[in-house]
């Protein structure tokens, strides 16, 4: 398993833009092969700013995903919006055991 996680800054002028792109980048992602976990969380001290967490079966699917069509689409919405800067990191996971 991978794990994906981080945050993207967004132009605070465009929020709302932002809002929508990573709503539909979430609601399309989370349909695909090998997505666990997909899901952006807005912060509550910084609302331009976003958390990133992903968790996918492997490599495979990780590279499926950047080659989907609602990807390309978000990064052109992404080009629209504005991104101030994106600090994001892929980790391999271990086995996942509830606490």
């Amino acid at each position: 398993m991978l794990i994906v996680t981080g945050t993207i800054e967004f132009n605070p002028e465009r929020i709302g833009s932002a809002q929508a792109a990573v709503t539909k980048m979430m609601e399309e992602t989370r349909k695909e092969a090998g997505c666990i976990v997909y899901e952006f969380s807005q912060l509550v001290e910084a609302p331009h700013r976003f958390r990133v967490y992903e968790e996918w079966t492997g490599d495979a699917a990780l590279a499926a995903h950047s080659d989907a069509p609602h990807m390309a689409a978000f990064r052109e919405a992404l080009g629209e919006i504005g991104v101030i800067s994106k600090d994001i990191v892929k980790f391999p996971a271990g086995e996942r055991v509830a606490l």
